[in-house]
């Protein structure tokens, strides 16, 4: 870089006014080596440097002017994108003296350069350049005999187990990440052990062993086991319709009926994620943070380089990733067990309500269990934070402190609420997300309907008003406001990437067409060139048989409800899944819609609760599929697995785990005994099953509108929806106005998520993440980023990863078999009102609170 130190100091002696621009930021700091400039602006490892400098010195002027230019289309209100290069873009873009004198700008011309270069060779992302490869060997085994033959045992293994113990209190669920941390020494078992034999077939040779087990073999693995998991959400429906406790329909109990749903319901959300695959997959800015602990656990255990690094610790780093993910998932294994067995009181560390346990006040304000979780370090449980499916280490620092400064926000409407008795909310429970009756019992929703399970108004007139704590009052109130702001934060912020995703996705359908024209390619998508996509058709012909599948199901059998309810899933899901996949993608948080799809569904067939479950289901699990399905091309994507081997992966995948957990199913509704009663064995009580029926009784039988409609005491909740459309345009105008770095960092969206995560989870759960978050994301990022590059997100897959290991252990060897530790660091957590929730005022023998009986219709 001797010359480029020279031609600054040419610079320099030349007197060029490029020092401070009009808006008072640096456009070319002359003090500063170029290297440093970039390294610093960008988040940039020396080695991600060297890798850019031989391409920058072979660019043009004329050729990054056009990059960058769409560089700040695109990246503009990133928030996850450098705020110093966008600032000096703009210096650079907005200063047309820079293309009729270069000579005189070379400072900022060489800058530009680099960073262009930097951008076309690696991910503009330093999160996303700490794990993902930016080179591909297009010859490295994949879609291989052995990776089918793990991953499909592990369809079949995750449906089976998550199927069966999905009724029992408590539930035990084997996620993802244990079948890849499995996966990788069942690969070695091959590869080790089989022969070098196999077939031709179409002129590709299919083998045994066909080398060393490779980091595509073993992501498409995970892929499958991805898809797998989770049990269909129809199998929610049969549930409460085939048991006689509940609806007593029989049909429901017939196989061809239950696989249809299910099929229907889980290929929807693919043909979805096919068509938007140019807008939550192939852009650079969609970086899904998810998926890079999922590639960094990858990473781990196939990337041979160890460079050493600097640490915080005062010492050079040169411990192997592998070898940290070792120690450090060894380190918690057996850490877990004291938050979660040994001793509790660890991860509900509600210490100041033992000082006083029936302290009302105390416990409101300050309680872990019941209250609103106000409290310096109120857990030493990792796992706490892990109750929306992110970590700290996971999503960036902006988010996760978004999401807090919207829980406290909240958090204060909802003690106002509660101390004020608005709405009665003083005789329940501060922050329950059940529904109760005007006695400050659990709402019997038995009282108002008739024994079909129909609305029967004179027994709901004698009975009661349903409700809400003060805590799910403010829930749904942000809930609303969260899906209009959606929709205006999607159109400020991100419509012009929007708009090339539609004609991207247009081009892609006309002949002789790029389908990435409009976007500049970053290296991933270069290297995905390489081989066939997935063609439209594809998609579409699955997402025809799924609606086919749907219609069938629901029109053939008597489930009174319209088929047409496939469609409005459909059409609710055109309409939220990009703005909430671009929030998922950029942040890590996403916006489920199964409140809405819940509150439209009950308005439109009040009455039958059957067909609100079907409105609910088709919804808010098409939008969850699609995201779901999206997130895993994006694993794809980044590992560079061949289009064509990622959907034949996810299609037989869900095909399989599919079949399993209905043939589950048919097994648990017919052979277990007493099953969703207090008399099951094994405790297979259905707890997620029984809520889910008063759900659907209560919102599709008494139904929103007598909640939320006029005349309901709920009404005024609906405000939530203007509220939501105005905010993003009012953080989007003042960011724009006052150009600063830290309102870049508002994100409405993540901050009207964070208000949402009350009724039953507090402040507990959530403000333990923030300070973690800062020194990863802001101290180590911005003064170790080799250190933090290397290690952040392994130790992300090594804590989650040790944790669901510890978990299922302690379930079936000591939960399963109910052997207890009682003594005082188990039981301090359930004392006074951290054990029963307290109310603030109590309701007099034989007496009621709210509306007159007769009063409420």
């Amino acid at each position: 870089m001797s010359d480029q130190i020279e031609v600054k100091g040419t610079v320099a002696s030349q007197d060029v006014e490029e020092k401070t621009g009009s808006d008072g930021y640096r456009s070319s700091d002359v003090e500063m080596p170029i290297d440093s400039q970039v390294e610093s602006n960008l988040n940039v490892t020396e080695q991600d440097l060297a890798e850019a400098k031989e391409l920058a010195s072979r660019l043009s002027l004329e050729e990054i002017r056009p990059m960058m230019e769409k560089v700040l289309i695109i990246h503009e209100n990133d928030p996850n994108f450098p705020f110093g290069i966008i600032l000096r873009i703009k210096a650079f873009l907005g200063n047309e003296a820079i293309f009729d004198n270069p000579e005189k700008h070379a400072v900022l011309i060489e800058e530009m350069k680099l960073e262009a270069a930097l951008i076309t060779v690696n991910s503009p992302y330093a999160e996303v350049r700490a794990v993902v490869d930016n080179h591909d060997d297009v010859n490295m085994p994949c879609s291989t005999i052995r990776s089918w033959i793990i991953g499909i045992g592990f369809s079949i293994l995750l449906a089976f187990i998550n199927q069966l113990f999905s009724i029992r209190q408590p539930a035990i669920t084997v996620l993802a990440n244990v079948a890849q941390l499995l996966a990788f020494p069942l690969g070695k078992v091959f590869e080790k052990m089989f022969p070098d034999v196999g077939f031709t077939l179409f002129g590709v040779r299919h083998s045994l062993n066909p080398g060393p087990f490779s980091r595509k073999e073993h992501m498409l693995i995970t892929i499958m086991a991805n898809v797998s998991w989770n049990h269909p959400y129809t199998n929610n429906i049969i549930w409460v319709q085939y048991l006689p406790s509940y609806f007593n329909q029989s049909y429901a109990g017939q196989f061809a009926y239950q696989i249809l749903i299910a099929l229907s319901t889980n290929y929807i959300g693919y043909g979805m994620a096919g068509i938007i695959r140019r807008f939550l997959v192939y852009p650079s800015y969609c970086v899904w943070p998810a998926s890079l602990v999922t590639i960094a656990l990858n990473a781990a255990f196939h990337n041979d380089k160890n460079t050493p690094v600097e640490s915080p610790f005062g010492r050079v780093f040169t411990m192997s990733r592998i070898k940290f993910f070792g120690v450090t998932f060894a380190a918690m294994f057996v850490y877990f067990w004291f938050p979660n067995y040994i001793f509790t009181a660890l991860s509900v560390f509600s210490w100041m309500t033992w000082i006083s346990p029936n302290n009302v006040n105390l416990a409101t304000i300050t309680g872990f269990n019941n209250g609103l979780g106000i409290n310096p370090w109120p857990t030493w449980d990792w796992n706490t934070m892990l109750f929306d499916q992110t970590d700290p280490l996971m999503i960036p620092f902006f988010s996760t402190f978004n999401k807090f400064l919207g829980a406290v926000i909240s958090g204060c409407v909802i003690a106002a609420f509660w101390y004020t008795n608005t709405y009665n909310t003083g005789y329940l429970p501060i922050n329950s997300n059940r529904v109760f009756d005007n006695t400050g019992a659990l709402y019997n929703v038995s009282n108002a309907v008739d024994e079909r399970g129909l609305f029967d108004a004179t027994r709901y007139a004698a009975y009661s008003f349903p409700f809400l704590a003060a805590g799910n009052i403010i829930v749904y109130l942000f809930f609303f406001a969260i899906y209009t702001a959606i929709i205006s934060y999607a159109f400020l912020y991100h419509r012009h990437e929007i708009a090339m995703g539609f004609r991207a996705l247009v081009n892609s359908i006309r002949k002789n067409k790029d389908g990435q024209g409009e976007q500049y390619l970053d290296v991933h998508n270069r290297l995905m060139q390489k081989y066939p996509e997935v063609p439209e058709w594809w998609y579409t012909i699955v997402l025809a048989i799924a609606i086919a599948f749907g219609c069938a199901g629901i029109a053939h059998w008597e489930t009174n409800t319209t088929p047409g309810v496939v469609f409005y899933g459909l059409a609710l899901c055109a309409l939220f899944v990009v703005p909430v996949g671009i929030v998922k993608a950029i942040t890590g948080i996403e916006v489920t819609l199964n409140v809405l799809a819940e509150f439209i569904g009950g308005s439109w067939v009040a009455g039958n609760a059957l067909a609100m479950n079907f409105f609910k289901s088709f919804g808010y699990v098409t939008c969850a599929h699609a995201l779901l399905f999206s997130q895993d091309l994006k694993l794809a994507h980044y590992v560079k697995i061949p289009p064509r081997q990622t959907f034949a992966a996810q299609m037989i995948g869900t095909l399989v785990s599919t079949f399993v957990s209905v043939g589950v199913l048919n097994f648990q509704i017919n052979q277990i005994p007493n099953v969703c009663t207090i008399d099951a064995p094994n405790r297979f009580t259905c707890p997620g099953i029984n809520t889910f029926f008063t759900a659907s009784v209560l919102w599709g039988t008494v139904g929103p509108i007598k909640v939320f409609g006029q005349g309901g005491m709920y009404t005024w909740l609906l405000v939530g929806f203007p509220i939501g459309f105005v905010v993003p345009i009012i953080t989007y105008y003042m960011n724009k106005k006052f150009q600063k770095k830290w309102m870049r960092q508002i994100h409405p969206v993540a901050i009207f998520y964070g208000a949402l995560s009350w009724a039953p989870y507090n402040l507990s759960y959530i403000w333990p993440a923030v300070p973690i978050a800062y020194f990863s994301w802001i101290y180590l990022k911005s003064r170790y980023l080799g250190f933090w590059s290397k290690y952040n997100f392994v130790l992300s897959a090594s804590f989650s990863s040790a944790i669901a290991i510890a978990a299922i252990i302690i379930f079936f060897t000591l939960q399963w078999t109910e052997i207890e530790l009682d003594w005082w660091g188990n039981s301090v957590t359930s004392q006074g009102c951290e054990g029963s929730a307290c109310t603030l005022y109590t309701v007099a023998e034989g007496e009621y609170f709210g509306p007159r009986i007769g009063e409420f219709h």
